[in-house]
């Protein structure tokens, strides 16, 4: 298992391949990190980093996006 995802799209890529039960609009959110390499912003990063709490997954880096 990894100890950090460096960056935003890793981390939601493995999200979707965890085998968790995810709303369609987290779904929709975490499909559309992995594809579109716009930054987060602050708030579309909290939510990620909600997600991967709640999913037991390594925390992001802390610094760029992307």
């Amino acid at each position: 298992m990894r100890s950090v995802f460096e960056t935003p799209a890793d981390a939601a890529l493995a999200l979707l391949n965890s085998g968790q039960a995810f709303t369609r609009k987290a779904g929709s959110f975490l499909g559309q990190v992995v594809v579109d390499d716009t930054p987060l912003s602050p708030k579309q990063r909290e939510w990620l980093v909600t997600l991967l709490e709640r999913a037991g997954q390594p925390p992001l880096t802390i610094g760029e996006d992307r």
